[in-house]
Formats: structure tokens, sequence, C-alpha cells
């Protein structure tokens, strides 16, 4: 992600991945679908944060009701990293750009003694949890850019069904949250238009958005590098360069949604400092609207981290005290983890 390498840290084939996505995204919305005649979010256990979800959809679905929405104003935007699927012990689009470096390794005989790219291929995780922005955007000139967006998109697509959470040892795609899943396919039964705003790449998250989560490629708002129109061949194409154009994250997020969607959501989810301003300019609109955080707080399952509420410390997806005080200030919803969801991954297909 590109707002990971300005930011966060700075401190610390393609055949094959549709088709078995596809058998679970069909087992997946089969057992939605007759959960769903009895419970629209079967994997959420009872509480404030799923009645709150509820009573929204009714209130903004009943026609003659004081906080009926038309559909086309029911915007729901849900950040991915942390909020959708996993994003320890390192977001998706670094271990595809660590990745990346030892694919690329043996066109470069220098990187084996020249950092940052030395420590990525010596595997030396404690020198890489310290990077500097300098060698992350180094990493990042390397493996995102110098191509056109269509083959940026291939290595994309043929990395998704090879990669592997290093703690979790599943493909990165298998790591979504379950809950989250019913929570988009409800609100879409619901006549809700759902989007991602990511502070990760945009063009990273498109390929696979429309299989992993049912929305569309056009409804993800993210982070982007630099662009060029030239022509190669003969043949116009955007070829990516080594510098980043718009930084979706913190006040970028509210500004993306602006700019590509044009209208203020009614609902946004977040789990992170960077989700911070998203959710408060939500919320700050006429009419019913929620704003809902994730906090990781279940270790036995998936990870913990905060460090609000005296959960451990993280540079990837920092959720802070300060973030969970105005959460309580404003009356968002935080969903513990633990708590409120009987199920984290869904069941890998077989």
């Amino acid at each position: 992600m590109l707002c990971w390498i300005v930011q966060t840290l700075h401190s610390l084939r393609t055949r094959t991945f549709a088709a078995s996505f596809a058998v679970l995204a069909a087992l997946t919305l089969t057992t939605l679908s007759a959960a769903a005649k009895q419970d629209p979010l079967p994997s959420w256990n009872d509480g404030a944060v799923k009645s709150a979800i509820v009573a929204l959809v009714k209130e903004t679905t009943t026609e003659g009701a004081a906080g009926y929405v038309e559909p086309a104003d029911r915007i729901v935007v849900f950040d991915q990293d942390g909020t959708l699927w996993a994003e320890h012990p390192l977001y998706s689009q670094a271990l595809f750009a660590l990745d990346r470096v030892a694919t690329l390794a043996p066109e470069h005989p220098e990187w084996k003694t020249t950092e940052p790219f030395k420590s990525v291929l010596a595997n030396d995780f404690a020198t890489i949890a310290k990077f500097s922005e300098k060698d992350w955007l180094e990493i990042v000139a390397a493996t995102h850019a110098g191509m056109s967006t269509e083959q940026f998109e291939k290595i994309v697509t043929d990395w998704l069904p090879t990669s592997k959470n290093p703690v979790l040892k599943r493909p990165v795609t298998e790591l979504v949250y379950q809950p989250m899943l019913e929570v988009l396919a409800y609100l879409r039964a619901n006549g809700f238009n759902t989007y991602i705003v990511t502070g990760g790449g945009q063009e990273f998250v498109r390929p696979y958005a429309d299989a992993v989560y049912g929305i569309q490629r056009e409804q993800v708002v993210g982070s982007s590098v630099a662009t060029k129109f030239e022509y190669k061949d003969g043949k116009a194409e955007l070829l990516r360069e080594p510098k980043l154009f718009f930084n979706s994250n913190y006040e970028g997020k509210p500004i993306g949604i602006n700019l590509f969607i044009g209208k203020r959501p009614l609902i946004a989810f977040g789990n992170s400092d960077g989700d911070r301003q998203m959710l408060e300019w939500t919320t700050a609109g006429e009419g019913p609207r929620l704003g809902v955080l994730v906090l990781h707080d279940d270790a036995t399952r998936e990870f913990a981290y905060g460090p609000a509420d005296g959960l451990p410390d993280t540079k990837v997806g920092t959720f802070s005290q300060s973030l969970m005080d105005e959460a309580h200030a404003r009356k968002w919803h935080v969903i513990s983890m633990k708590n409120d969801w009987a199920t984290i991954f869904p069941k890998p297909a077989e």
C-alpha cells in the first residue's frame, strides 16, 4: 500500500485464483442467503453494534419513515486493511512488495549488497521493521513503477493465489472477515452502494475487489502513484511512475470520497487512526449516520493490537486511545472482534 510506505511503515494462474475464490464466494453466499431469512448477520453475536447496523438499515429504507433515504444516496464506505481483511503482521501490499523484491532480485545482483534490498533478501525482518521512508520509497519504485497499469494489474493478479500471510499461513484473499462479508451483502440487499476507501494502492485493490468483496473496481478509492500517458510501439498506454500522486489516508479519505464518489456517506467502517477523518466527515452529515470501528482484541483467533484499551502498541493499523476516546464522545460504535464476532474468517474452499 502506498500510505503505509509514506507514513505507517516508516515507523515499523489468474484463472486458478478466480475459480477457487468463486467456489468460496458461492458457498459463502449460499450460506448467507439461507441464514439471512432468520438473521441477516449470522456471524455476529447479538449486541449494540449489530443492533445499530440493523436499526439504521431499517430507518433509512422504510418509505415514509423520517429517516428514509433514496437508494442513490445510500452510500457506505469501508476501509480495507484491518476492516475487511487481516493487516497483521504486515499489510498485504507490503507482503506483495517484499515478494516482488525477491522475484526481481536475479535482474539486480547489486541488491545483494545494497540496502534496503539486502535486508529484504536476507529476510531480516528486524531491520525491515525499522526501514525509513526513503527505504520504502526505494522498494516501491522498484516494485510498483516503471510498467504500464495493465502490466501491474497482471502482476498483482498472478501474485494473489501464491500469497501467504506469514503468521496465519493462508492466502491473503482467504483472510477476509466473514462478519464484514455479511454486512456488505446485507447492505447491498437493501439498496446500499458499497465502496472501498483505502490508504492502500487503488490499482492494487481493483483487480480483486469484485471477486473478494463484490465491490466493482470503479467503486474503489485509494492511494495512487503518478501515471504518464505515452505511446509504446504505436499503442497508447499509461505508465506508472515512482512518485506519489494521491494519498488516500487520514484527511485524504474524505477528500477522496468527495472527489471520486461525490456524496457524503451514511455509514463509514474503519479500524485505525487513518480512518478518523473519514468517520468524522461521514457522521457530521444530517440525518441518520453511523460510524463503526473494528478493534482487534482477539489474539487467539486473529491478532490483538491497539494501543487503545491497553492493547499492545503497533505501527500497522494503529488504534490509539485518542481515537477510542473520540469514538465514545461521538457515539461511534466499536466492534470488539473477540466479543461481537462469532466467526472471523470463512472456511477455506476445498
